[in-house]
């Protein structure tokens, strides 16, 4: 076992105001499972980049490991799996990444497979495959389970689960609870290092935000009180130093002067005010060191309209296919007002090939922005005049500033922006296009463009993907409370157990 000792990392891009870091220590050890949890565009990613030596920065950071990120780039797809890794590592041992890929419940036909052919899951199984073939490697794991099923996840998690050396990037709840013994997060002010998974993680902050919130108001009472305190008896000190100049009194029968008489008093009293003031800057201090790391989560709104019908969709026994290839047979599914309904299956079983052929009978044909599939047989019942706001799992349609976008798209821009405020974007990111921004922001954008739209039926193919888990947590409230009619595809298992009233498996 040994350390990564980071000392004083101060790091800004070239053009920003904001310190990404600054002057922020802490260590690890090498053969932990690390978890690593933050917001969307807080330094998860870049953190993993200063690791790996990609940007300058002020302070230290030393390790008597090497460090390899996934995921990668792969230069050319078509190869061959084989040679796909034979180019990252020629070093490789093949009966090594054969052992990892047993572990992983993976076929040996895949090696001679061109490598486009792999499904995500499938791609990523490989690549961490091979990484973990690497000695005295340390593996910085950026998102892994984004696009990944469900069953995949899980055999990644126990996979993770029996390893060690590595700092993970994920937003799936469940699946860091499974694999990690250590989190690593990004607060809005330091960051800090905790034994544990996410779950005992996030009882503790429950539990330190609880207690902070509680010592916060008794701070403000004070405060309170010892202002109008010294408030008080500095309008009494001030009145005895006025009543002591040219006065005097008596005292048991005799005449005495009253100025010395009545300045003691007035000092005693404007120790007393003096005393108070301290009293009160002291708590104003103490309540200066609480609430500094208090995530604020806001409530979100939609607002789901009533159809005068019962049934939104039912589909009867549907096939469903693109050109010849027929992705989905004798398919049934009924979904009526208040029900969440998540599809539930493997990558490729076509659950957005379901979402998009109930799309293609309420959109124009002028109005098409997707490829829709065709309807080879059964039939899609849709009742009139109904809206539907999608959100797709592609963002690579986003472009412009959010000035642009709103105007394109026939959106409040005021009431966008709230909503993103909402879900922590900073104002400086509203100046920045929305190509630069990380994956999670992007999804963010189509997710109040979504929230906007008043609607009788929500579909949302993986909304979930890079969105930082208190935003996954603000948007399960959100549904929780306004009950909106639903058709989802996620595969964040503890957001679905929490969100669905209907499951149907593929």
């Amino acid at each position: 076992m040994s350390q990564i000792n980071v000392n004083n990392l101060t790091f800004y891009y070239e053009g920003s105001y904001d310190n990404i870091f600054e002057n922020v220590s802490f260590q690890l050890n090498t053969d932990w499972k690390l978890g690593f949890i933050g917001r969307n565009g807080k330094g998860k990613t870049t953190f993993l980049n200063l690791l790996m030596g990609k940007y300058e920065y002020k302070g230290k950071i030393s390790a008597s490991v090497k460090f390899d990120y996934f995921p990668f780039e792969i230069k050319d797809k078509e190869k061959n799996t084989i040679d796909v890794i034979e180019e990252i590592y020629p070093e490789y041992e093949f009966w090594k990444i054969c052992r990892e890929l047993n572990f992983l419940q993976m076929d040996a036909d895949i090696f001679y497979r061109p490598f486009y052919t792999l499904s995500n899951g499938e791609q990523t199984k490989v690549l961490l495959a091979l990484l973990f073939t690497k000695e005295n490697h340390f593996l910085l794991i950026d998102e892994p389970t984004n696009h990944l099923d469900i069953d995949t996840r899980e055999i990644l998690k126990r996979y993770l689960n029996n390893k060690k050396g590595f700092i993970l990037i994920s937003h799936d709840r469940f699946f860091m609870d499974g694999c990690v013994d250590h989190v690593l997060v990004i607060n809005k002010t330091n960051i800090e290092v905790q034994q544990g998974n996410f779950s005992s993680w996030w009882e503790n902050k429950k539990r330190q935000d609880s207690y902070e919130l509680n010592e916060n108001e008794k701070l403000k009472k004070n405060i309170y009180r010892l202002t109008q305190a010294a408030k008080t008896t500095g309008q009494w000190a001030d009145h005895v130093e006025n009543t002591k100049l040219g006065t005097k009194s008596f005292k048991n029968g005799q005449h005495i002067a009253n100025r010395d008489y009545i300045g003691e008093k007035s000092r005693r009293m404007q120790m007393r005010r003096k005393n108070l003031e301290k009293r009160k800057q002291k708590e104003i201090e103490e309540k200066s060191e609480l609430l500094k790391n208090f995530e604020t989560v806001e409530d979100l709104k939609i607002i789901p309209l009533k159809h005068y019908k019962e049934k939104l969709v039912c589909m009867e026994d549907c096939i469903i296919a693109y050109g010849e290839k027929e992705i989905i047979k004798n398919f049934n599914l009924e979904v009526n007002q208040g029900d969440r309904v998540f599809l539930k299956g493997k990558n490729g079983c076509g659950k957005s090939s379901i979402i998009k052929a109930i799309m293609q009978s309420t959109v124009e044909e002028t109005e098409k922005k997707y490829i829709f599939p065709t309807l080879k047989n059964g039939h899609i019942e849709i009742p009139n005049q109904m809206i539907i706001s999608y959100c797709s799992q592609d963002t690579s349609m986003l472009h412009g500033t959010i000035k642009e976008y709103t105007a394109e798209n026939s959106i409040d821009e005021t009431l966008f922006m709230t909503i993103l405020r909402k879900l922590d974007f900073s104002r400086v990111q509203f100046e920045k296009r929305i190509e630069d921004y990380s994956g999670g922001q992007k999804k963010k954008v189509l997710l109040a463009g979504s929230l906007l739209k008043k609607s009788h039926l929500y579909i949302w193919d993986e909304p979930l993907n890079f969105i930082d888990v208190f935003s996954r947590m603000q948007i399960e409230e959100l549904i929780l409370k306004f009950k909106p009619t639903m058709i989802l595809v996620e595969h964040d298992k503890m957001f679905m157990e929490h969100v669905a009233t209907k499951i149907v498996e593929l």
